[in-house]
C-alpha cells in the first residue's frame, strides 16, 4: 500500500509526460518508468541511511524543495504551451527534466526512508537489510510499471489536445506541489 500511495505524484507526472508527447513509444514510457522507478527506490533506501538524526530537516524542508521542483516545471510547461511553439516529441525526456522530475517526485520518499530507521525492520528476515532492500524494490517496481502506464494514459488522452493537455499537465504539477506543501502545514498544525 505505501508502494501505490508513493507511486501516486509520479503516476500524474507521467501522465502529463503522455499529454505533452506526440506520440509515446515503449521506449518513452520505459524512461518515465526508470527514472521515476528509480529515483522512488533510492530515496527510501538513502533516507534509510541518513537516520533518524536528519528527520527534522528533511522533515521542514522537503516540502518546500518539492513545491520549488513542481513549480518550476510546471510552469515550464505552461509557458510552452501559451508559445504554442512546436517541438521534438521526447524533447522533455532528456536527462536534465527527468532528474529534477524524478527528485521532486521523490521527496517524500526520502521521508519514507527516514522512517523506516525508526521502525524494526526485522518482521520477516533475521536480517533488517533484506527487508529494506525488499521494501525499496517493491517500491522502485510499483512506481516504475504505474509510470509506465501513466505515460500511455497521457498520450491517448492528449494527442487531439497537445498545448491545452501541456498547459493542464502543467497546473496539475503546480497542484501537486501545493498539495505538498498544505499537507505539510496541517501536518505541522496538528501535531
Amino acid at each position: 500500500m505505501l508502494a501505490f500511495g508513493l507511486a501516486m505524484d509520479a503516476f500524474a507526472v507521467s501522465v502529463c509526460k503522455g499529454l505533452a508527447l506526440k506520440r509515446v513509444t515503449v521506449k518513452n514510457a520505459m524512461i518515465c518508468g526508470a527514472w521515476f522507478g528509480g529515483f522512488q527506490a533510492l530515496m527510501p533506501f538513502l533516507g534509510y541511511l541518513a537516520g533518524s538524526g536528519f528527520e527534522r530537516f528533511v522533515d521542514a524542508v522537503a516540502p518546500w524543495i518539492a513545491f520549488a521542483l513542481l513549480a518550476l516545471i510546471g510552469g515550464n510547461m505552461i509557458r510552452e504551451a501559451l508559445l504554442e511553439d512546436e517541438e521534438q516529441a521526447d524533447a522533455g525526456l532528456d536527462w536534465k527534466t527527468m532528474f529534477w522530475m524524478a527528485i521532486a517526485t521523490s521527496i517524500d520518499a526520502l521521508a519514507i526512508g527516514i522512517t523506516f530507521a525508526c521502525v524494526p525492520l526485522r518482521l520477516v528476515a533475521a536480517n533488517g537489510w533484506t527487508n529494506l532492500l525488499i521494501g525499496v524494490g517493491v517500491i522502485g517496481v510499483i512506481t516504475c510499471v504505474l509510470s509506465c502506464i501513466g505515460v500511455k494514459i497521457g498520450n491517448v488522452f492528449g494527442t487531439q489536445y497537445r498545448a491545452r493537455a501541456e498547459l493542464f499537465g502543467g497546473v496539475i504539477l503546480i497542484g501537486i506541489g501545493l498539495k505538498v506543501l498544505v499537507e505539510h502545514f496541517i501536518n505541522i498544525r496538528f501535531s
